[in-house]
């Protein structure tokens, strides 16, 4: 049997490092691939609610590309088998196929086009419903894994284990303090995941009954029937084409029109535990003109403070050049600022971000 590098205890560091820091999975998936003679390590996060969420090293990310393309995941025999097995400890995915299910499985056929072999993975399971996978994969030069490595990458999966539920838990604690902060702002706000099931929602959101409908399954539909068709599409949407997008709510009786605004999560592009995609936000629209406060728009668009001052400067009625010398930045600066601006608001043109800026008034 193999025996723990001296440096062991540095790997189970950097996994606890990546826990708290997302873009250090990379680093903890080399330094076991490196351990374990692996060509690179990958996690996916598997849900009955969401879409299947990945990460791994950046030189196999084009496998995992492959992997996750079209339906190869859900026709995937080697997939079905091992969600069903639920291996406690790391395992030749080998094992649990045949010949010929290995030569026609899609997984099996990216991987040899891309060089690699052999594949061992294990399962953790969450509380919560959701599954974590690690998968380790060899070069095809480098043969199959032995039950000595296997030994070793299971010495790491307590480790990896514990690491994955911390970064779920500080990922919701996060999305769970945006929403409180916007409903101190008397903004009505929920996070929900890739799919659109709701994970958290402040007070305000959850007592607008007549606005936001509960689904099945944790889902949220919006009362106003083509509003609710462009929420949909939207959430749908925001799985390929991470933009801020506003859908407007016709008034009833008894409350103003709205505008719900659904805004990417800008985490890191390695935390993917928690799950949680989308804010959704609502604001009521006023003809009058009153330009929300730049908190308000720093916490809605996620706009670094000069950016927020810049919008506020522009939906007051300023031009580029006024509201650079208002916020003494220069005018080359300021632009480099709007075109950050467009890119977090969805918006192209300074007049409709105007309009989308004006949009945001709070309940309060």
């Amino acid at each position: 049997m193999l025996e723990m590098p001296h440096d062991g205890q540095a790997i189970v560091d950097l996994i606890y490092e990546a826990a708290f820091a997302a873009e250090m999975w990379s680093d903890a998936l080399e330094a076991a691939s490196a351990l374990s003679r692996s060509a690179g390590g990958a996690i996916f996060v598997v849900s009955d609610h969401s879409p299947v969420r990945a990460i791994g090293e950046a030189h196999i990310q084009p496998l995992l590309d492959a992997f996750m393309a079209k339906d190869n995941w859900a026709l995937s025999q080697s997939a079905r088998r091992i969600l069903s097995a639920q291996p406690a400890s790391f395992v030749r995915i080998d094992d649990f196929m045949t010949g010929d299910e290995i030569e026609h499985d899609p997984i099996y056929t990216s991987a040899r086009n891309f060089g690699v072999g052999s594949l061992v993975c294990t399962s953790i399971s969450i509380p919560g419903g959701e599954l974590f996978l690690f998968m380790f994969l060899r070069w095809l030069k480098d043969g199959d894994y032995d039950q000595a490595t296997i030994d070793l990458l299971n010495r790491l999966r307590p480790h990896l284990a514990r690491a994955g539920l911390i970064a779920q838990r500080l990922g919701l604690e996060r999305a769970g303090t945006a929403v409180s902060v916007l409903g101190d702002m008397g903004l009505p706000a929920a996070v929900t995941g890739g799919s659109g099931r709701v994970l958290l929602a402040n007070s305000l959101l959850d007592g607008m009954a007549d606005v936001f409908l509960s689904l099945a399954h944790g889902g949220m539909a919006l009362a106003d029937e083509p509003a609710n068709a462009l929420f949909q599409q939207a959430v749908v949407l925001n799985r390929d084409n991470r933009f801020v997008r506003s859908i407007p709510v016709s008034a009833t009786k008894g409350r103003p029109a709205l505008i719900v605004h659904l805004l990417p999560l800008r985490r890191a592009a390695q935390d993917i535990f928690s799950g949680a995609e989308i804010l959704v936000a609502a604001t009521t629209v006023s003809v009058d003109t009153i330009v929300p406060s730049p908190s308000m728009l720093s916490a809605l668009f996620d706009l670094t403070p000069a950016e927020a001052r810049l919008a506020t400067a522009l939906a007051s009625g300023r031009s580029t050049q006024e509201a650079a010398m208002e916020i003494g930045v220069a005018v080359k600066t300021a632009r480099s600022y709007l075109e950050r601006i467009f890119r977090k608001t969805g918006t192209n043109r300074q007049s409709q971000l105007v309009a989308l800026l004006k949009s945001a008034r709070s309940f309060s």
